[in-house]
């Protein structure tokens, strides 16, 4: 008989990974999602039953957990209007009784671990709200991690914008403070083997991966893993959790009432205290994943130097470190844009033929003295400059040298993707398309993409950014004025 498992924060970071994962074992899915539209972009979304509601709600959670086997607890409050810790217990009160009116099987709950005497609110109320399951009456599994890596985890993501961000920083002494972080990927995979363990187990399990470390170690192991410099890492006294989460929500996008529990979690010693979960759940053949491999798989933006359509076909198949629909706007590391999409009113053939001409003798069809003055400060700076041209006027092919780019990829007819070779601090990448919109109108879709390495990659965007408006907007205005020109030549010959 299929298993039917419930999963509720199917909107979060771990259960946006974890649906897939339970469909590929055979396993029928139900989703308790408070705003079906956020999940609707999942490939996944036609393929689960949708149960619209609160948790907190009885009525909701009899009607989702009804004919349930296994359910999976993944609501967590941090951000949340309200007392976070009155919050947390109501919900897993009506959760745990609605369950156990249901005879559901088996619960399965992620939460902190809790070897530490001295918690933080924020721990305080993840143990609480594993105790309330645990007491519930149905079999409950209770796994407690640290700080979990992989892209869109909150906890990774602050560690990762103050480390790329910041290369000297003044810190409080919780950094510290010992962790064992663990990778996403092995997180999923307790919480999907966990569903066959025998029956009647209710407990807690400690998992974590093989690397204790205290946070300044992370931060030094995340700068050598991206290859940024070795940080400066000064720890004092002088700054409170507060003045921490402030300065936190000033230099990174991680929202200070989100930032706020997890710096004061971090004064918390959080370290494996037994590995039990292995008798039940061993561990695979080539061991848990290490810190500085699960950074190394965390990086998917610029892993292998691939982006926009290459990023999924770049990262191991079905890697729960790559970034989701659903993660926050600011998970996934920083990445710049300018994006630009236009009507040409000219042929698929003429806008090719002017993309695959393009620089070199042919030029870059906006302000010459500026990529003239940009070719000569990269050779100053010991980069190719500008002058290295093109191997041929009309035709370009994967790999070759244009002025200070690379071609990435050439596909006639469709996409000419170039990776800039000039001196700067981080990866740029600038993609010009020929494309069809409903209409059946041929259109040019300029991409550019800057991934900043460091503090100087953030400062280096920001200097040129004031220019991105003139340069790229007068070079996709002239590049379909050219192919525009092209058929009308084209038309006058014929």
């Amino acid at each position: 008989m299929t298993q039917r498992c419930l999963v509720t924060g199917a909107t979060g970071y771990i259960g946006g990974r974890l649906i897939p994962r339970l469909l590929e074992e055979g396993v029928t899915v139900r989703v308790l999602v408070r705003h079906p539209e956020r999940i609707a972009q999942h490939p996944w979304f036609d393929q689960v039953e949708i149960i619209s509601g609160d948790a907190d709600d009885p009525t909701t959670c009899a009607e989702a957990l009804k004919d349930v086997d296994v359910a999976y607890y993944l609501i967590h409050a941090i951000g949340s209007v309200g007392d976070l810790e009155e919050n947390e217990r109501h919900t897993a009160t009506v959760f745990a009784q609605a369950a156990k009116s249901n005879n559901v099987g088996r619960i399965i709950y992620l939460g902190g671990l809790q070897n530490d005497p001295k918690l933080s609110p924020h721990l305080r109320s993840r143990a609480e709200v594993g105790n309330i399951l645990l007491n519930s009456g149905v079999p409950t599994i209770a796994f407690g991690a640290a700080v979990i890596i992989g892209s869109g985890s909150l906890s990774f993501e602050m560690l990762r914008y103050l480390t790329e961000i910041l290369p000297a920083m003044i810190t409080p002494r919780w950094v510290r403070t010992k962790i064992q972080p663990i990778a996403i990927r092995d997180v999923l995979r307790y919480l999907v083997e966990a569903r066959n363990m025998p029956e009647g187990i209710n407990r807690t399990f400690d998992i974590g991966g093989p690397d204790i470390m205290t946070y300044q170690k992370m931060m030094h192991g995340y700068a050598k893993v991206a290859g940024l410099r070795k940080r400066l890492i000064l720890p004092i006294n002088l700054l409170s959790p507060g003045l921490s989460a402030r300065w936190i929500g000033l230099v990174t996008p991680v929202p200070k009432k989100i930032a706020r529990p997890l710096v004061d979690s971090l004064k918390t010693e959080v370290i494996c205290a037994e590995h039990d979960i292995k008798q039940y759940i061993p561990d695979p053949p080539e061991g848990l994943l290490g810190f500085a491999d699960s950074v190394a798989i965390a990086l998917t933006r610029i892993r292998q130097a691939n982006v926009t359509s290459r990023w999924s076909s770049a990262s191991m198949a079905g890697e729960p470190s790559e970034p989701l629909p659903t993660d926050p706007e600011w998970a996934g590391g920083s990445l710049y844009t300018d994006d630009r999409y236009v009507v040409s009113n000219s042929s698929p053939e003429s806008l090719w033929k002017i993309i695959e001409g393009i620089g070199g003798e042919n030029g870059w069809y906006s302000f010459p003295l500026a990529w003239e003055t940009r070719g000569v400060i990269d050779r100053f700076f010991g980069g190719p400059g500008i002058r290295r041209g093109r191997r041929d006027p009309h035709r370009l092919l994967a790999g070759e040298i244009l002025d200070f780019w690379r071609v990435e990829e050439c596909l006639p007819g469709e996409l000419l993707r170039l990776r800039a070779e000039m001196h700067m601090p981080g990866l740029a990448w600038l993609e010009l398309r020929v494309e069809k919109n409903d209409a059946g109108e041929t259109m040019y879709h300029q991409h550019a993409i800057y991934h900043p390495k460091g503090l100087a990659g953030h400062a280096y965007w920001w200097s040129v950014w004031p220019f991105h408006g003139f340069v790229f907007g007068s070079m996709t205005r002239n590049i379909t004025k050219a192919a525009a020109q092209l058929d009308a030549k084209k038309l006058l010959v014929s």
